[in-house]
């Protein structure tokens, strides 16, 4: 059971048809579009609503930050890279993540993601934050759109991804490409490395390019949810800003 909170990622589970145990309103909270709509889609399917206090939604997000709505959504069924892989479409954009730690890091990048029309994300399970209600708090509910595989092993995922066909471009702050230098139209699966430390170099032995971001400041880089948003627009810039799917 997932427990997501805010209006958006609620909203965005809901359309995405993810069945829900029960929804949490917070007594007196103020209607608007999103909470009508929230109301109407739990009617329709016969969701219980429940009114309670402020503070007990404060207790169920652990935050102050719920916008009085929060929602018990049954878990996604696991997606494996194989099927990410034959149900994308070309030129395929996959965007892999290794061991970005931040779930406001991993919700911006998911909203990058979906926003250029990204097939999926590829994440390791271990030393890394998983798509928590965080993470789909600062996705706005991206989150619900962008299909998402785990994977045991990252480098045997990004050998998996040559072996189909796809380039794998890092970022990096030192890559030897810059970053608007390199043809995106081809299908690729583009890496963004850890918050501070960035790819570490196992995966950066298997890219087949690394890319770089100028930079005309003081500050020596972006965080990880910055540069991936320049990147990723580069990468749909040059195919157009073509609507996938």
């Amino acid at each position: 059971m997932d427990v997501l909170y805010g209006r958006n990622p609620v909203l965005e589970a809901l359309r995405a048809g993810r069945a829900a145990r029960k929804l949490v309103i917070a007594a007196g909270v103020t209607q608007e579009n999103r909470l009508d709509e929230i109301l109407r889609l739990a009617r329709e399917r016969n969701i219980l609503v429940e009114e309670s206090p402020r503070r007990r939604l404060d207790d169920i997000s652990h935050t102050e930050h719920h916008q009085g709505v929060a929602g018990y959504f049954h878990g996604r069924a696991p997606l494996a890279l194989e099927d990410l892989l034959a149900e994308s479409r070309p030129p395929q954009l996959i965007v892999v993540l290794d061991g970005i730690q931040d779930p406001q890091n991993l919700g911006a990048i998911t909203r990058t993601a979906d926003a250029v029309g990204a097939d999926g994300m590829v994440l390791p399970r271990h030393r890394a934050t998983g798509v928590t209600a965080a993470a789909a708090k600062a996705s706005a509910g991206a989150t619900e759109h962008v299909p998402v595989v785990i994977v045991t092993n990252l480098v045997q995922a990004l050998e998996h991804m040559q072996a189909a066909g796809l380039w794998v471009v890092g970022l990096a702050a030192d890559g030897e490409t810059r970053y608007d230098a390199f043809d995106f139209t081809v299908p690729v699966a583009i890496v963004v490395g850890a918050e501070g430390e960035g790819m570490r170099s196992l995966t950066r032995r298997h890219c087949d390019a690394v890319v770089s971001l100028p930079l005309a400041g003081r500050v020596s880089s972006l965080n990880a949810g910055a540069a991936a948003a320049v990147l990723l627009y580069e990468v749909a810039r040059q195919r157009g800003f073509a609507r996938r799917g």
